[in-house]
């Protein structure tokens, strides 16, 4: 399980730290932050690439 993020590394890490901001406001006592990052140098927008994919073979919208 797990989320996946798709971005510029800037824009990334600013969703990251409201996720944590938000539940330490929350009264979280204890939060566990593991990230795997995956880098790559090229084109941008792999991830709706995927999932233009996978609607297409099933011939169907993918509800999000």
């Amino acid at each position: 399980m797990g989320t996946i993020l798709e971005g510029e590394w800037d824009e990334s890490f600013a969703v990251v730290k409201a996720c944590f901001d938000q539940l330490r406001a929350s009264g979280c006592s204890r939060i566990g932050v593991p990230l795997k990052v995956d880098w790559r140098d090229g084109p941008s927008g792999r991830l709706q690439a995927k999932t233009a994919k996978v609607e297409q073979v099933l011939g169907k919208k993918l509800k999000t």
